[in-house]
This record gives C-alpha cells, structure tokens and sequence, in this order.
C-alpha cells in the first residue's frame, strides 16, 4: 500500500534521488525546494513540489498551509547545509548560526509545522537526515564546528522528539547517508547516491518502534552518538 512521503529539499542530490525511488515504487511524494523552478529534476518524476525555505518561518507556514487537511505518513526532512572545514581560530560565529538555523531549528521548524498532518497519517515516522560528523563519540579529527554542532544538536532534538511523541506511536530517527557522491561530498565519495538513498529507504521501511530514537547509517549499522 503506497504512502505519502514529505522530502526536504529535493532539487538535487539526496533530495531528488529519495523522490525519484520513491515515487518509481509508487509512493505519493510532496518534494520541496527553495526554488521549485529551478528544481527542473523533478519534472521528470511523478511528484507534487511545493516551495519551501525550512530556515524562513513565514516559508514553512505556507508550506504547512498548503497541505492543511492532508495525511502525511513519513516526513523525511532532508534539507541541510554543508561543511566549511576551518580552524577553530578561523570560526565565523555568522556561519555558526545559518548552519544551527537550517539543519536543527529548521528541522524541528517544519516537523511541528506538519505534526497534525503526521498525526493524522498511518506511518507516523519522522526521518532526519544527519552525518556522522555530528557523532560526539566519533569525532577523532575537530574541526568543522558549525557542521558538527548543528548536527549533534539535531541529534539531540531528534533524540528528545522520540521520547515525546513515542506514546502516539511515532518512531523518530537520524540517519547518516554515508560519504555519497554529491555536490557535498565530491566526486571521489565510494557511495552513490541511488545506494546511500535504497538503503536509507530500506532502513525507513523497517524500522519499527525499536529503531525509535536511534541513530544509524545507510546500511542499518548505528552510529556512536
């Protein structure tokens, strides 16, 4: 039985390849972007786009609005900003805040602007993609403040929202895509992006309320937080 996926920031990478393997098994996808037309990948799939900027409040409420009455099974907030690996002398404390305001707070942003659209769905699975860099008990090599300390702290909202929403049966987790040849990660990454998304999708499809507040990879192997 198809479901009706929400996906972060879908005009490229990550974004566009869960919306091009979901909608192909028939699930019902409303794919987001900043600029839905300029996000011309999605024209070739069969998907809903809606604009939306997770780091703009008036943004999300529209977003929010648009699909006011509708079910939403899993949200998969997908929508984050990358790693600038500087020196702690070298810290842009400006830089700090946009990396904190897109991947936590706008995380958490769009996952209360669509929680009674969760709650009313079946699947109930809330998916926050995260990195390995923000693993406080995997981080041997510094730097990349910003980057790191968004994501542990998206960790740790993420962490907190499973323990809160887990008596209406919701089951919340981060996932690490794992290094994925993206605009992000560059072409020498060893994944692809249809592997990192296939096994991220099957990771998504399983988990039950025992994977409810844990932290994983793409292949289903947890993460030291």
């Amino acid at each position: 039985m198809s479901k009706t996926y929400v996906v972060t920031a879908c005009n490229r990478g990550l974004g566009l390849e869960f919306a091009r393997q979901l909608s192909a098994r028939g699930d019902r996808v409303i794919a987001t972007a900043r600029d839905p037309e300029s996000a011309t990948g999605l024209a070739a799939h069969d998907v809903r786009v809606e604009p939306l900027d997770v780091s703009s409040p008036e943004s999300v409420q529209r977003f929010a609005d648009a699909l006011a009455g509708e079910p939403v099974d899993v949200l998969i907030n997908n929508a984050g900003v990358g790693v600038h690996s500087t020196p702690f002398e070298s810290l842009d404390f400006d830089e700090m805040t946009e990396f904190f305001n897109i991947n936590a707070v706008g995380t958490a942003r769009v996952t209360r602007a669509l929680l009674s659209a969760l709650r009313a769905g079946a699947g109930k699975k809330i998916i926050n993609i995260t990195s390995r860099m923000g693993s406080i008990g995997d981080n041997t090599s510094g730097s990349a403040y910003s980057y790191r300390a968004s994501k542990a702290a998206l960790n740790m909202v993420t962490r907190s929202m499973a323990l809160d929403l887990k008596p209406e049966g919701f089951v919340c987790l981060v996932l690490h895509p794992g290094w994925v040849q993206t605009d992000m990660g560059g072409g020498s990454a060893p994944t692809t992006t249809p592997e990192s998304i296939s096994g991220m999708l099957g990771v998504i499809d399983g988990a039950g309320s025992e994977a409810n507040g844990e932290f994983f990879d793409f292949t289903g192997d947890r993460v030291p937080w």
